[in-house]
């Protein structure tokens, strides 16, 4: 397989919608590490947000069945927890869809600080940075619940990890 075929196989994988966020795809969201040949089968590497996510069989089955579907034949999924995923592979199309979506996406390169709750959330609705913390946890295990306190509404905080 040339390596047109294999961006070709790179851009159908890559467009597969994460169930959890249907507006970020796993190449928006850096999930997608790496499509290769392993003896002469195609095989796609993901990395999870979290280690549990419960997304990512998910995510593999739609991954098998796009590529099924584009004549690809079978391929192989394989999941790499290291390194571990970060927000920081999250590309810049995504973080604009998330905040389109109404979620706050990740600071960039959070450090240290967001380990201890010292982060700045900006509202996805009205933009303003006064904003405080509901719950660690959102929707999802990977979004924690906020709310702006000059529009007043609550939104998720896509959690850095």
């Amino acid at each position: 397989m040339d390596a047109a075929r294999l961006d070709e196989v790179r851009r159908i994988a890559g467009a597969v919608v994460d169930p959890e966020i249907p507006v970020l795809s796993i190449a928006d969201l850096g999930v997608l590490r790496e499509v290769r040949l392993n003896d002469g089968r195609i095989e796609v590497l993901i990395t999870p947000t979290y280690s549990g996510c419960p997304a990512m069989t998910m995510i593999a089955l739609e991954i098998e069945l796009a590529l099924e579907q584009a004549g690809f034949g079978p391929a192989t999924v394989t999941t790499v927890l290291s390194p571990a995923w970060t927000t920081d592979w999250m590309s810049e199309d995504g973080r604009r869809k998330l905040t389109e979506y109404g979620v706050a996406p990740p600071a960039r390169s959070a450090g240290r600080r967001a380990l201890f709750g010292a982060e700045e959330v900006a509202c996805p609705q009205c933009g303003s940075v006064d904003t405080s913390r509901l719950a660690e946890f959102g929707s999802t295990s990977c979004k924690a619940l906020w709310r702006c306190n000059a529009c007043r509404e609550p939104f998720d905080y896509f959690r850095c990890h």
